[in-house]
């Protein structure tokens, strides 16, 4: 059994097991902390949307909550100057690369940018980025029951993960680089043309509106 831990999250004296993510010690303790890529159960976190930043005193710089085991004593403060900047920057590079029109798409309304934006005070349009410049392929709707539209996927990669380790499926992945970056089928193959089981999984796992099941007719 994990040795039992005290430390304080925005002045709120909270128990934990040693070792366990901070990230998910502050959610559990209903301190909000903004995420997009996290998943509880994976075994490596991919730290990648940079949201879930918090200092902590003792370090020198913010880290990220998501790959931050909890310590004894640990005193972290989930909203700062230096934290606001940096999740306010990450913020607004992802909507560089995200399709903005809420009230068209599946997930408005409950949307994790649209959760982030409202508790961080944050504007869902762009301010000093500009849309970044690029091929998005066309929605794939082959599926019968879910559809992809690569236009709002903001790279978590959590499809991917519940795909590979809970679905044990892998019909999808990563491909390309930089800019180019996307989640697609191997070698770009229709959902309805890949090894896709339709489990639904992925479409669970989506905080966006990228990955939706389709309404019954």
């Amino acid at each position: 059994m994990a040795k039992k831990i005290t430390l304080t999250i925005d002045n709120k004296t909270i128990t934990a097991s040693e070792g366990e993510k901070l990230l998910w010690v502050a959610l559990e303790n209903n301190i909000y902390i903004p995420n997009l890529c996290a998943i509880k159960d994976a075994t490596r976190p991919a730290a990648g949307c940079r949201l879930c930043f918090v200092e902590i005193e003792g370090f020198r710089e913010p880290v990220t909550a998501c790959t931050t085991p909890v310590a004894e004593g640990m005193v972290v403060k989930t909203r700062t100057p230096a934290v606001d900047r940096l999740v306010k920057t990450a913020f607004e590079l992802l909507l560089s690369d995200h399709r903005l029109k809420c009230s068209e798409c599946p997930a408005n309304r409950s949307c994790e940018l649209q959760k982030i934006a409202r508790e961080r005070g944050l504007k869902l349009r762009l301010t000093r980025f500009k849309p970044l410049e690029k091929a998005i392929p066309p929605v794939d709707d082959s599926a019968a029951s879910f559809t992809f539209d690569r236009s709002r996927c903001v790279l978590c990669g959590r499809c991917v993960w519940v795909d590979r380790e809970a679905a044990k499926v892998g019909a999808i992945g990563f491909t390309r680089r930089g800019l180019n970056r996307m989640v697609t089928t191997f070698q770009d193959t229709s959902l309805a043309d890949s090894i896709c089981t339709e489990c639904g999984l992925c479409v669970e796992a989506c905080p966006v509106g990228a990955l939706s099941f389709k309404k019954n007719e």
